[in-house]
Formats: C-alpha cells, structure tokens, sequence
C-alpha cells in the first residue's frame, strides 16, 4: 500500500499537467464565443484519453511491468489529469461500470441527477451571488 503523501503527489502532478492543458487547449480553440468549443474539446478529449488509460491499465503488459501499480495510474492520469482537465471523464468511466454491471437503472438515474444537479445547483450559485451582491 502506497503513502499518502506518494498519493497526493501522483494527484498534484496529473492535476497540475490537466489543468495546463485545459487552459492551453481554451486558449487554442475558444476564438468563437458563442459555442464552447474549448470546453466540448476537453470534456471529449478527457474521455477519450480515460479509456485509453483504462484500458491500457488493464491489458497492456508494459504498463502492469512498468513498476507503477494501477492505483498510482488510476491517481496520476485518471483523478489528477483527467479530473483537472475535465470532470466528464470521471462520470463517463462511472457510467461505464455501472453499465458492464448492467445497472441501467442507476446509471440513468446518476446521469440525469449529474446533468440536473449540476444546472441546478449553477442556478443556485448565481441567485446566491445576485443576492450577495445586492446587499453589498
């Protein structure tokens, strides 16, 4: 079992290298500002670039001989690059397990409780500070 330390090292380091790419990638394509195309663009590519790591963790013989365990992979690429440069990555491997463990059930229900709570909970960010800002 890794430390704590080694595993928020792993987290800094993806984090620290999704996030610049995030920025890098709004900079390059985000010229048109009436569609997000920087942000579709990151959301898609953190999706493709998780199932590709999956993968690889799962069968490929260089990345299991390479010394690195899977958690430290699942740390590095999955939480810390793919979670900095899109959260959509993470839901889109949720929604796969729970689809392979054929629990079509939850995985409509979490979709559409992400979806929703996220516009809902957006809203609620902006009427608070509409409100906060009006007692300023």
């Amino acid at each position: 079992m890794q430390s704590i330390g080694l595993s928020y090292m792993f987290v800094a380091i993806g984090g620290a290298i999704g996030a610049m790419a995030r920025y890098g990638l709004n900079v390059m394509l985000q010229s048109d500002h009436e569609f997000p195309w920087g942000t579709l663009s990151a959301n898609l590519i953190g999706c493709l670039v998780m199932g590709v790591i999956a993968q690889l963790v799962a069968h490929s013989a260089w990345f299991n001989e390479s010394g690195l365990i899977p958690d430290q992979y699942r740390l590095l690429f999955a939480i810390g690059f793919c979670g900095s440069f899109t959260t959509l990555s993470a839901l889109v491997l949720e929604m796969n397990t729970l689809l392979e463990r054929s629990e079509i059930f939850y995985a409509f229900n979490y979709l559409m409780a992400t979806m929703a709570g996220g516009f809902a909970c957006f809203y609620l960010g902006v009427v608070g500070a509409r409100a906060m800002l009006r007692l300023v």
